[in-house]
């Protein structure tokens, strides 16, 4: 049997970010479990050109897509750009337009974990409410915890450990969650 597999997307163009050491910190949580990982960061995603629908696509966007259509589950990490998804990450969303027409469309079934950094409260809601709905417009399903840091308050070290522990430990669940939804046997209907 194969274990499962999750990749994480997220982060910012800038280096090491509040954003991927959040993800990295959820990540550790789910590979702690048994379940093979890939996290595609920010300098990843900064190498990604603008979604186009119908381009030819370039080895960096098939890698991407070809990542998430062998996943099992996705946790999604994004900073709170003004209330909203960044532009990085919502371009790396949108390239999974490119699975539209597979057996399984887009996340189908798929659970992801979410993931919100920003210097204050108020970016992660937003931030975080419109996560929920890309996932959920992707036909994927959002994981009941979601991980909101505010990282005005939850500051991050250079090791990648994170100084508040309320913080590390909605980050290990929202990890936790994932893998639990892929490791937990189902009954059938």
């Amino acid at each position: 049997m194969n274990r499962p597999f999750v990749v994480g997307i997220g982060g910012t163009a800038g280096g090491p970010s509040s954003t991927e050491r959040a993800l990295s910190i959820a990540m550790a949580a789910v590979a702690a479990r048994g379940v093979d990982t890939l996290i595609l960061g920010g300098e990843f995603l900064g190498r990604l050109p603008i979604f186009v629908p119908k381009a030819q696509r370039t080895p960096e966007e098939r890698e991407l897509v070809d990542a998430v259509r062998r996943a099992d589950g996705l946790l999604i990490a994004s900073p709170g750009y003004h209330g909203c998804v960044s532009g990085m990450v919502k371009n790396a969303l949108d390239l999974l337009e490119e699975t539209a027409k597979d057996s399984r469309v887009y996340l189908s079934g798929m659970p992801v974990g979410l993931v919100v950094t920003a210097y204050g409260w108020q970016a992660t809601g937003g931030t975080l409410s419109a996560l929920r709905s890309v996932v959920h417009a992707l036909r994927g399903w959002p994981t009941p915890m979601a991980a909101a840091i505010n990282s005005s308050i939850s500051r991050f070290r250079e090791d990648g450990s994170c100084e508040d522990t309320a913080a590390s430990g909605q980050l290990s669940l929202v990890g936790d969650q994932v893998a639990d939804f892929l490791l937990t046997p189902r009954k059938s209907a």
